[in-house]
């Protein structure tokens, strides 16, 4: 009677063709496809807990699809510091050719669904505040809806952080706005300059001053924006950099309500010239307050690395030909991290 060991079966052998080699075996594309996200996700943002939070993923789980990738392909794509994360000039290579596969299949359904729903264009979502929506980009707009009459325009009408958000997660296509601090993660390319501009009602002591100092603005309160806002905090960066005091008498959003109550004799204000226009020359004096405070830029808030689609090319070549050549030299060809 045979052993148990000799009862032992050996592995059977892979059947080849006469003649051929066996052939290799490589991982499914879906496989390959979340290798590659992580990847984009971690070259655009640098760490790994920020790829794996705009994944909804775990830190642990994005080192292992980047680990098993560069097993796979053979080669080191990253330099692992002790904070960030960098590009080698390996990984520099796929990201170029990875970055618009990676974030046209993130786009895929969306695409697909405007195009059953008759917008063969596609949509194009811009994230602006107040401010922005009612005096930048109106003519903008017109002249983008004429050209592109098919394409579903969505502004969000969101300041601060909610913008950021929405850009981050990709719920709109870029922001337009100001900005003083950019984060590392974003681009932000400048199209337009306004003077900052003190405004007084009619009758005010400081109406006929000739020349206006910071000192001078003490005694009268402010009526500012909410203190979250950019223009509050350049207010506030102004007056403590020259050591004057400064008081608040009104926080309110919103120019239009800030003129109305500057009319109404309640207090002085702080504006940036894009909200004046010919009407309130008839209620309000204004003087330029440049010598003492800088100018407000007003651009295009982009996310680094993100592949813009036709349409948001379109709208922003619209307003600066140059600018989007100007934001991918800054990028080295590609992508800013």
């Amino acid at each position: 009677m045979a052993s148990k060991g000799a009862m032992k079966r050996k592995p059977a052998k892979r059947r080849t063709r006469p003649g051929s080699e066996p052939t290799a075996r490589f991982y499914y594309k879906g496989s390959r496809y979340k290798q590659l996200r992580a990847f984009v996700a971690t070259a655009r943002l640098g760490t790994l807990a920020r790829a794996a939070e705009s994944l909804f993923l775990s830190a642990p789980s994005i080192s292992l699809q980047l680990q098993a990738l560069e097993r796979e392909l053979g080669t080191q794509l990253f330099q692992r510091g002790r904070r960030r994360i960098t590009l080698t000039r390996a990984g520099d290579a796929l990201f170029e050719q990875a970055r618009p596969l990676v974030e046209g299949l993130d786009a895929l359904d969306a695409k697909f669904h405007a195009t059953l729903s008759g917008f063969a264009e596609g949509e194009l979502g811009i994230a602006a505040g107040t401010s922005t929506i009612q005096y930048l980009l109106p003519p903008l707009v017109a002249a983008y809806r004429e050209r592109h009459p098919s394409v579903r325009l969505h502004l969000a009408n969101v300041t601060g952080k909610d913008g950021l958000g929405l850009l981050r997660s990709d719920k709109v296509d870029f922001a337009v706005g100001s900005m003083l601090d950019v984060p590392y993660d974003l681009s932000y390319q400048p199209f337009q300059r306004y003077d900052p501009m003190l405004i007084l009602p009619r009758g005010h002591p400081l109406a006929d001053k000739p020349d206006i100092r910071l000192q001078d603005l003490s005694p009268y309160g402010l009526i500012l924006p909410p203190q979250r806002l950019t223009t509050y905090r350049l207010v506030d960066m102004v007056f403590h950099q020259h050591k004057v005091p400064y008081t608040v008498a009104i926080e309110v959003g919103g120019w239009e309500v800030i003129k109305q109550y500057v009319a109404m004799g309640l207090g002085i204000s702080i504006v940036t010239s894009i909200c004046l226009t010919d009407a309130d020359a008839g209620r309000l004096v204004t003087r330029n307050m440049r010598a003492w405070f800088p100018q407000r830029s007003y651009g295009i808030v982009m996310r680094k690395g993100k592949f813009l689609s036709s349409e948001a090319r379109d709208f922003i070549n619209q307003i600066r030909p140059g600018l989007l050549a100007h934001r991918e030299h800054d990028e080295g060809g590609h992508s800013e991290r």
